[in-house]
C-alpha cells in the first residue's frame, strides 16, 4: 500500500507526520500548481469546484510515483465534500486510474465505522496504542504549525524584507516538518519566533503600521483558506500592503472540530461560531456557512478594520454565507468584501482587488471605525 492524499496548504505536513510515524508508505504529492490545475480540470465536470479539480490533479500527480491509495476526510450536510470520495473514485476508474479510496467520515455517532478504516490504513502491525501515540504527535505538529502560520501573520505588516519574512516561513515549516520528537516541535516553535523578533527589532518597516496595522479577518470555504494556491496568496500579498492578517479558520482548529468532536480543540477553535452567527444565521447550511457568517461578527465585534471572504465558484454554503453578511457590515460598520475563485482566476485581478479594499480602509472616515480597539505594540510571536 503506497497512500496518498490531496493537498490543503501544510495539511502534508501533519498526514505525512502520521502516516510516517506508523510506518506506512506515503507519496506526498507536488505541491498544487497551474499544472495540477490544468490535469484535474480535463477530467473533472466543468461545474465542479476549484477543490475537486485540484485533488484530481494531485492524485494523477501521485500516481506517477506509485501511489495506489487515496485517503480523503468525510463530510455531511448540503455541501458537495461529503460526496468527494465516491466522485473522486469514479471519475479516476473511468479515466484508468484505479486507486483504493478510504473515506475518513466525521464520527457523527459512526465511532466504530472510523475507527475501522484507521486500523485498515494502519494495519495489524500497529497496535492501537501506537496509533493513538502517532495521531497524538501529529495533532501537536499541526497546532505548532498554526502557530507559525499566525506568528508570519504578525510579522509581514511589520517586517522590513518581505522576502526574508517568506524566506523565514519556509524555514519554519522545514524545520517543523523534520522535527521527530515534541521536544523537536517547541524548540522548532521558539526558534523560528525568535528569529521573527531578532528581524522585527532589527528593522521596521513603517513606525506608524508597526504601531497600528490595518486587520483583516479572512473567512470564508477552508480549502480556499488554508491553501495558498488556491487563495491566489492572498494573506502574502495583504502583508506585503501592510495589513495583519486573522483567519477564521486554522487547521487544527478544524481538525479538533470535525474530525475529534471537539475532544481537541486546536489552535484556534471554531466551536463558537454559530453562537456569533445566531442573530444572523441560526441553523446549518453545511460546510463552513454558519462558522463564515459567525466568524465575521466575531471579528466585527473585536474591532478588525476589514474582512473578505473567500470561496470556489458555485460553494452553495458560503453563498447562502454571503448573502447573509451584508446585513453583518451593516449591523457593525465594517467593510466586507467577497472574492470568488475558479481556474480561471489570475493573480493581477486578486491583486487590483485587495488593493483598492486597503485603500478604502486607510481612508479617515474608515479607520476611525476601529481606531479604539487597537492597543500599542504587537511585537511578533505574542498574540
Amino acid at each position: 500500500m503506497k497512500v496518498t492524499f490531496p493537498h490543503m496548504g501544510n495539511a502534508w505536513i501533519v498526514i505525512q507526520t502520521l502516516f510516517e510515524s506508523l510506518n506506512i508508505e506515503v507519496v506526498v504529492p507536488p505541491q498544487n500548481s497551474k499544472q495540477t490545475l490544468t490535469l484535474g480540470s480535463k477530467l473533472a465536470p466543468e461545474a465542479a469546484c476549484l477543490p475537486l479539480k485540484l485533488n484530481l490533479g494531485n492524485y494523477i500527480e501521485a500516481v506517477r510515483e506509485g501511489a495506489d491509495t487515496i485517503v480523503i476526510t468525510g463530510g455531511i450536510g448540503p455541501c458537495r465534500f461529503g460526496y468527494y470520495g465516491e466522485i473522486e473514485r469514479q471519475i479516476l476508474r473511468e479515466a484508468g486510474y484505479h486507486f483504493d479510496v478510504v473515506t475518513l467520515e466525521p464520527p457523527d455517532g459512526s465511532l466504530r465505522g472510523l475507527a475501522q478504516r484507521i486500523r485498515y490504513l494502519a494495519g495489524k502491525k500497529n497496535s492501537w496504542a501506537s496509533i493513538l501515540k502517532a495521531l497524538r504527535f501529529a495533532y501537536l505538529k499541526c497546532v505548532a504549525l498554526d502557530q507559525v502560520e499566525d506568528m508570519i501573520h504578525a510579522a509581514r505588516p511589520r517586517l522590513s524584507d518581505s522576502h526574508e519574512t517568506e524566506r523565514l516561513y519556509e524555514e519554519g515549516k522545514n524545520r517543523l516538518a523534520q522535527a521527530m520528537t515534541v521536544k523537536g516541535i517547541r524548540d522548532s516553535v521558539c526558534s523560528i519566533r525568535q528569529s521573527l523578533r531578532d528581524h522585527q527589532m532589527a528593522g521596521i518597516k513603517n513606525a506608524d503600521k508597526f504601531h497600528k496595522p490595518l486587520r483583516i479577518g479572512i473567512i470564508g470555504e477552508i480549502y480556499t483558506i488554508l491553501d495558498p494556491f488556491t487563495s491566489v496568496g492572498i494573506e502574502a500579498e495583504l502583508g506585503r500592503l501592510g495589513v495583519e492578517v486573522d483567519r477564521s479558520i486554522y487547521l487544527s482548529g478544524w481538525v479538533g472540530n470535525h474530525i475529534f468532536q471537539g475532544l481537541a480543540p486546536g489552535y484556534r477553535s471554531i466551536r463558537s461560531y454559530p453562537s456569533h452567527a445566531k442573530p444572523f444565521l441560526s441553523h446549518f447550511v453545511g460546510g463552513h456557512g454558519q462558522e463564515t457568517v459567525g466568524a465575521a461578527v466575531k471579528f466585527a465585534r473585536e474591532g478588525f478594520d476589514g474582512i473578505i471572504q473567500i470561496f470556489p465558484l458555485s460553494c452553495m454554503p458560503e453563498i447562502v454565507a454571503a448573502s447573509v453578511l451584508p446585513r453583518v457590515q451593516e449591523t457593525y460598520q465594517v467593510p466586507i468584501m467577497t472574492l470568488i475563485v475558479d481556474e480561471h482566476t489570475g493573480h493581477a485581478g486578486i491583486q487590483t482587488r485587495l488593493e483598492a479594499f486597503v485603500d478604502l480602509l486607510e481612508r479617515p472616515s474608515l479607520k476611525g471605525i476601529s481606531e479604539t480597539s487597537r492597543e500599542g505594540v504587537s511585537l511578533v510571536g505574542e498574540r
